[in-house]
């Protein structure tokens, strides 16, 4: 036993050293089995925050439950008493296109409580929606009383679209991708009439009366005569120009000529009979014969020689 306990304490003092130089020989920095040091639980010891500044930016989320902007003055003014024109949010579109405050225009209300249908309804700027009411409700309304009747339909040919003028490639942004424009062909009336703007046959002191309208309140006004791209329609915006300066071109074209009859109309009643018609013109015409034969001057004879004449060279 004793034997043993001598040979195990040998062993033992033998490889403490070689184990102590292996430790000495790892490089710096290399992973080693060492206690790491405990983390202080005392919660005094760690630095908290320092709170956020009054002053300091929102955040993104903060900015979208942050509570809506006041509405303008024009949301104010543009109540349910004059139109159905609810809002929506704001656009903003490729190229600029789009806008702010902007509303659907669903229907003009009328003084007397008649509503007045857009359609379909258009997306406009809230200026440009309560421009469009107060025409129908001040011009329209009063010329569609003179013929017996009241408004009942605007037709909507365009609005908000985000396109370049005309939908030409490449051309300026037009009024209309910034919501602030609007298309009319025709306006309806509660009888079933409808006074088509660009009609020929249509009254034209009812459609010089509503060109003098418009031209009085919107900044640009293009129809029939101004380019081929407003034959069929009346374009109207609000475009802001230097010195207020405004463009009117809408030519009220007179109604169409009346296409002549193919067949020739029936004679008089009172014209002679045709008999008597040809007696009485065969005198007149012989003695016009008798008068273009004595006017006739006399050929000359055959014996007479032309008088010569010298030839040049």
């Amino acid at each position: 036993m004793v034997t043993i306990a001598a040979v195990l304490l040998a062993l033992s003092m033998s490889v403490e050293p070689a184990a102590a130089a292996r430790k000495s020989e790892r490089p710096q920095g290399a992973f080693v089995d060492e206690p790491r040091p405990k983390l202080q639980a005392a919660a005094g010891l760690i630095p908290l925050p320092k709170p956020r500044p009054a002053d300091a930016p929102a955040s993104e989320p903060e900015r979208q439950s942050a509570a809506p902007s006041q509405p303008s003055a024009c949301r104010l003014a543009l109540t349910d008493e004059v139109a159905i024109a609810p809002s929506i949010p704001d656009i903003h579109g490729p190229g600029g296109c789009g806008g702010e405050d902007l509303v659907r225009l669903e229907a003009v209300v009328l003084p007397d409580k008649r509503l007045v249908s857009v359609k379909p309804a258009a997306i406009l700027r809230c200026a440009m929606a309560s421009e469009i009411a107060d025409w129908i409700r001040t011009d329209i309304a009063p010329l569609a009383a003179k013929l017996g009747t009241v408004v009942s339909d605007l037709d909507n040919f365009d609005s908000y679209e985000c396109r370049g003028r005309n939908r030409v490639l490449g051309a300026p942004l037009s009024e209309h991708g910034l919501a602030n424009a609007l298309d009319v062909r025709s306006v309806r009336l509660a009888d079933g009439r409808s006074i088509s703007l660009t009609d020929r046959a249509a009254s034209r002191g009812l459609r010089e009366s509503v060109r003098q309208s418009v031209c009085a309140r919107f900044s640009t006004v293009l129809g029939p005569g101004s380019d081929w791209y407003h034959e069929d329609h009346i374009h109207l915006d609000l475009m802001e120009r230097r010195n207020n300066y405004k463009i009117c071109q809408w030519d009220v074209w007179e109604p169409l000529p009346r296409i002549a009859p193919a067949l020739p109309l029936e004679r008089p009643r009172e014209a002679p009979p045709r008999e008597v018609a040809a007696t009485s013109a065969t005198p007149a015409s012989d003695t016009a014969k008798s008068d273009a034969v004595k006017s006739e001057p006399a050929e000359p004879e055959a014996s007479q020689t032309p008088p010569s004449t010298k030839k040049r060279r």
